[in-house]
């Protein structure tokens, strides 16, 4: 029994014009309003929102004054405080301008620091110096060693886990922040349930750090004194030799708790550099323009 091919359409050439073709009515108007008919959309918008600056107006304003006592180590007594220096040589002055908006707690700490009526900051040494990127002060311990002793009344700083509070970079000399990736302070005063971080870092320059960024929290920048920045970042410091750091490296494989002991005298200024005096500017109008760092 023989099959009955099934008849095939046979298509126009893709170039036959449309009033070529053999359509009913209805399927030339359809295909006349489909082939000239187009949407007209607004184009989308890939731009992003303007993002908002940090507020780096300048609400506050202290001072540091640094000198060097060249007989502290040699003839100072169990106690005795670096302010009591008889034989004291000025190093010059810094302003600080505080970014109070910013970072409220962290400034308020700050000023607490300078202002206080123990001193603080006052008679401690420059723990740390960097050339050409920056120094720390702050550390705690012991005040006959020339470290800090802050008081148990410091608001807790919660901005250290504010990811606003690490909005602005360590882009040039004269950048003031604290100290947390740097912060050296011993394990055991960390772990105190009163502890406070106010160690600080200023950056030298002339360069930015950025491997600092994120990491600590700008607070504030120099307006006054850079000469003096340039000054304490020209004083030699204690480099270990290589040998020394590859010794030291395998005595802290082997668990020895001596060469973090060593390591503490690594980068430490040559000289007693230390706070002489600090506190608060009163200024006329207290809150300044903004100057971003």
């Amino acid at each position: 029994m023989g099959c009955t091919p099934t008849p095939t359409a046979t298509l126009p050439p893709p170039s036959t014009p449309l009033s070529k073709l053999h359509l009913p009515r209805r399927s030339l108007l359809f295909l006349s309003a489909t082939t000239t008919t187009t949407l007209s959309l607004p184009p989308l918008s890939t731009a992003s929102p303007p993002q908002k600056q940090p507020d780096t107006t300048i609400t506050d304003r202290v001072f540091m004054d640094f000198s060097i006592c060249p007989s502290y180590f040699q003839t100072r007594t169990l106690g005795s405080d670096l302010a009591s220096c008889s034989d004291s040589e000025p190093v010059g002055r810094i302003v600080l301008g505080l970014y109070g908006n910013l970072v409220p707690i962290t400034v308020s700490n700050f000023k607490a620091m300078c202002t206080g009526i123990s001193g603080y900051y006052k008679g401690t040494l420059i723990q740390k110096l960097f050339p050409g990127r920056f120094f720390t002060a702050g550390r705690q311990g012991r005040r006959d060693k020339g470290e800090v002793k802050p008081p148990v009344n410091l608001v807790r700083n919660t901005e250290s886990v504010d990811p606003k509070a690490f909005e602005l970079g360590h882009t040039k000399g004269g950048i003031l922040s604290l100290c947390l990736s740097e912060n050296d302070d011993e394990d055991d005063i960390k772990l105190d349930p009163d502890y406070h971080n106010v160690e600080f870092m200023i950056t030298t320059g002339p360069g930015p750090c950025p491997d600092l960024d994120g990491r600590n929290i700008v607070f504030g920048s120099v307006l006054e004194g850079m000469d003096v920045v340039a000054s304490i970042s020209s004083i030699p410091t204690y480099k270990p030799g290589e040998r020394i750091r590859q010794y030291n490296d395998l005595a802290e494989f082997l668990g020895d708790g001596r060469a973090k002991s060593a390591r503490a005298i690594w980068d430490r200024p040559q000289k007693t550099l230390y706070i002489s005096n600090c506190g608060e500017v009163k200024v006329t109008k207290p809150t300044l323009p903004p100057s971003l760092p």
